[in-house]
């Protein structure tokens, strides 16, 4: 298994700084992961690193909450594309999903994949929040929604990703996206446990140590 392409290589700190950027796309090359995965004030820097790599851009879109009206994220999305991004991570409208206004969350998520074109587009539920039947809704929005991937979690709330919820989003959308599991994948058995259960993606800030068998102690 080559666990390196199943990374999303992570860095959304506040206060990531210029040098930490380059680092972390520095680490994406020589490891070959699948992208970089930053906020967009990054992105343009990021492309001019990678540019003569592999290595894809994943930016986050209305992070880390979500709460953020549709308009918003379409336009980011729009920006993180014309920098150079060629996945987008968007937060799950977690309020309004909450409510049962089912309607405005399928919106933005189809305001957003409208925005981002033929490019991927995450989901990120934030599932700490939410209960079972929640994350079943959730998936079956963003199945309708026509997105790419569902994914458990920012890594910026009360817990990450879990086995029990990728089976969950696993058994829910099947063939129709694929899952990723973000926050708390900090060792080798924790990152094949997760493709086990159904992931087809890894985010974490912990890839280097991973792909080397080290635990992963701080961060994402």
């Amino acid at each position: 298994m080559n666990l390196n392409k199943y990374i999303d290589h992570t860095l959304l700190k506040a206060d990531a700084t210029k040098a930490e950027i380059k680092k972390l796309c520095e680490e994406a090359i020589k490891y070959e992961f699948a992208t970089i995965c930053v906020n967009t004030t990054w992105t343009q820097y990021a492309n001019e690193l990678l540019k003569n790599s592999k290595v894809e851009i994943t930016n986050v879109i209305g992070f880390p909450l979500g709460a953020c009206d549709s308009n918003t994220k379409a336009f980011e999305t729009k920006q993180a594309i014309k920098f150079g991004a060629s996945e987008i991570d968007m937060v799950l409208n977690i309020g309004a999903l909450k409510d049962q206004n089912y309607e405005l969350v399928l919106n933005d998520m189809k305001a957003v994949k409208q925005a981002a074109g033929k490019n991927i587009v995450k989901c990120i539920m934030e599932n700490c929040l939410l209960n079972k039947e929640q994350i079943i809704k959730a998936c079956q929005l963003a199945i309708e929604a026509e997105l790419d991937f569902v994914k458990t979690s920012t890594g910026f709330s009360t817990s990450g990703a879990t086995i029990e919820d990728v089976k969950l989003m696993k058994k829910i959308v099947g063939n129709a996206c694929k899952v990723k599991a973000a926050g708390g994948v900090r060792t080798y058995d924790d990152a094949i446990a997760m493709i086990n259960a159904g992931a087809d993606r890894l985010g974490t800030s912990g890839g280097v140590n991973i792909v080397n068998g080290k635990e992963h102690t701080n961060g994402y």
